[in-house]
Parts: structure tokens; C-alpha cells; sequence
């Protein structure tokens, strides 16, 4: 099975409901959609959603990169899957939304080629788990309001923006609690909008709100001054911006550990292929890992998915990104029942284009 053609084109997607964050208001996505074909008649399929703010990685970049190095694929083998995406790590440097798209449709053609869910093929170490679902940052009402509306829907974990106001921020969860009861999980993520202080307020309050964790609450470049929290309190923190790849997370196990869990994201590191070493590493380090998203597409929804599902260092799903979508290229990739996710039983990642349906 050898690869004769690889396309790309830039799909933009409005967002069914509009969020903030710390640093910004999102209203629409674009995504890179990446389709590989082979001489079998075999469809790998692969998306990109890279965030600047983030990896430094633009849009037109991502597309530009897929479309520059992408061709060098092109007459090898499908099923030589570790040498590819070996292949992509070294020409895609600086690139890794762009190397996630190629990444993914490679594993996809590959678990395509032996017939079985990718998950399968990967060795999966976990069937469904619960995802969060995200409420952007907004006035206390609001929040209360949307959070009714997902519980209402099946699912059991809220993830909730922070990071514009400590004291909003607080009473915002309070009347989570307060409304809500003791039974939902809450997770927040301040986006790096806290510094040290903020966070120490927070963290006082977190039994009191009943809080799962907090992520990347201080700048990236402020993430040292953990190393001063007790080591029962950085447990509980998660980091997201601070870790983009293999060598951030080696550096993150070096004592003392700012962080306790990992949120891994194909759009940061570069793919499957490298998300699964660092998910290696945390499982060595005992450190649980999240995997989480961008707004993205269910194609690459579906792969980050397949990836957590074969990680016995799993913790967490954060994978909600493409269900903020009004419309979306692909269907398929995963089932999603009461806030629980898992893969299907098509072969390679399970989806395919909404315009072959």
C-alpha cells in the first residue's frame, strides 16, 4: 500500500456557541484537512488546528508546511508508520499541527491496512471514559445556565474557564456548588491567567468548591514559582501551555515537579506518534495524564481519542472540541453517550468526510 497523493485545503467552522477565555473570545475555527490516498484505494484522513497564541504555529503556516513537506511521503509505503512519522518529526519542526494532520492520517491508514480500530492496533488500555465539557468565561448566571444545559445532556464533568477575575471567578463556582450539589465533577483552567498569590487564594477555597484540579493557572514562563507550593498542592495542579512536547516533559520531571497531571494535545506536540511518548514518560513518572483539544474537527477528535484510550497513563478526557462545532468536514470517529466517549469498530480512526456520506 503505497501513498500516490496528498491533499490539503483550509475548512472554516462557525462555533455553534462562542466561549472566552483568559486572553481571547473564540467565535470561529479554521482547521487544515489533510487527505492521504494510496494505490489500494485506502483514505487516511488528518486535520490541523494550530493556536499561535500557543506554539507559534499560524494557519497559513500549518497549510504551507503540509503542503511544502507533505510530497516527500508520497511513492513510500503506508505501512512503514514508525520510519514516517519519524520522517515527519525531523522536517516539521516548529510545525506540529501541521505534522498532527499528516500524523494521524498515517496511523489511520495503517490500522486501516490491518483491518482493526487504531485503539486496537496501539493496544488499548481503557474502554469509554468521561469527557468535560466547557463553559467559557461569563457571568455567574450564565454559567449556571449552560451548566444545567450539559448536566441536563448526560454529561457528569464541567470544565470551567477562569482567569479575567479571581473574586468573579470564585463566586461563579460557589454558585456552581450551591446550585448543583456535591455530585458533578468541576475542573477549571485559568489559561495563565493567575499569578502566584491568585492561585494560593484559589487553591485555599478548592475543598470548599469541590475542584477535580486547576490547570496551567500562571503564565508559562512563571511555571518555577510552583516549585514553592507543597508538593500535595502541585499534585493537583495540570499543565497545559508549559508542555508542548517531549522535551518540555522531560523537563517538567525534574524536581521539584510543578505538576501532577499532563494535558497532551496533538496540536502541541506533533501527532500521535509523539504524543505517545510523552504519554510513555508519564506513565513511568507516575504523572496522570489529560488529553484535551483545540476546536477541532471529530477527525481529529477521533485520533486524540484513539491515542488516550491505548495510554495506561490515562486520567482524564478534556476532548470536547469538536461538539462546539455549527457544522463539521467529517462524521464518525467516536461515540459519545451520557458524557462518555469511546471509539467505534471501524477500522483506522472511523471517520470519513461529510461529503462522502
Amino acid at each position: 500500500m503505497r501513498i500516490t497523493s496528498i491533499d490539503c485545503y483550509c475548512e472554516d467552522m462557525d462555533l455553534a456557541r462562542p466561549y472566552s477565555i483568559a486572553f481571547r473570545t473564540i467565535t470561529q475555527v479554521s482547521n487544515i484537512i489533510v487527505v492521504v490516498r494510496t494505490d489500494s484505494g485506502a483514505v487516511g484522513l488528518g486535520a490541523a488546528s494550530p493556536e499561535p497564541h500557543v506554539t507559534g504555529e499560524t494557519l497559513q503556516a500549518c497549510e504551507t508546511a503540509v503542503e511544502e513537506h507533505g510530497p516527500a511521503l508520497i511513492g513510500g509505503a503506508a505501512t512503514e508508520l514508525v520510519r514516517n512519522c519519524r520522517t515527519l518529526q525531523k522536517s516539521l519542526t516548529g510545525h506540529p499541527a501541521a505534522r498532527a494532520a499528516l500524523d494521524m492520517a498515517l496511523h489511520d491508514l495503517f490500522a486501516q491496512y490491518l483491518g482493526k480500530p487504531l485503539v486496537e492496533v496501539l493496544g488499548r488500555a481503557h474502554d469509554g471514559l468521561p469527557t468535560s465539557i466547557t463553559i467559557g468565561i461569563k457571568d455567574a448566571e450564565a454559567t449556571l445556565e449552560e451548566a444545567r444545559e450539559y448536566l441536563a445532556a448526560g454529561f457528569r464533568v464541567l470544565k470551567v474557564k477562569l482567569g479575567h477575575d479571581l473574586q468573579e471567578d470564585l463566586e461563579r463556582l460557589q454558585l456552581l456548588r450551591t446550585h448543583l450539589g456535591s455530585e458533578w465533577v468541576v475542573r477549571v483552567d485559568p489559561n495563565q491567567g493567575y499569578n502566584l498569590d491568585e492561585l494560593r487564594r484559589l487553591l485555599e477555597q478548592r475543598d470548599a468548591l469541590g475542584l477535580e484540579f486547576v490547570e496551567q493557572p500562571l503564565p508559562v514562563a512563571q511555571s518555577s514559582a510552583l516549585g514553592g507550593l507543597p508538593a500535595d498542592l502541585r499534585a493537583w495542579l495540570a499543565a497545559d501551555e508549559s508542555l508542548l512536547d517531549e522535551a518540555d516533559a522531560v523537563q517538567l520531571l525534574e524536581p521539584p515537579r510543578p505538576y501532577g497531571v499532563w494535558n497532551i494535545k496533538l496540536m502541541k506536540c506533533g501527532g500521535i506518534y509523539a504524543a505517545r511518548r510523552i504519554a510513555d514518560l508519564a506513565e513511568i513518572a507516575g504523572i496522570d495524564v489529560m488529553w484535551g483539544c483545540m476546536d477541532e474537527s471529530a477527525i481529529s477528535i477521533s485520533a486524540a481519542l484513539h491515542a488516550a484510550l491505548a495510554s495506561p497513563a490515562t486520567r482524564y478526557l478534556d476532548l470536547d472540541g469538536s461538539l462546539d462545532l455549527a457544522h463539521d468536514v467529517a462524521s464518525g470517529g467516536f461515540t459519545l453517550q451520557n458524557g462518555i466517549m469511546n471509539t467505534t469498530q471501524q477500522p483506522g480512526l472511523g471517520v470519513r468526510l461529510a461529503s462522502d456520506d
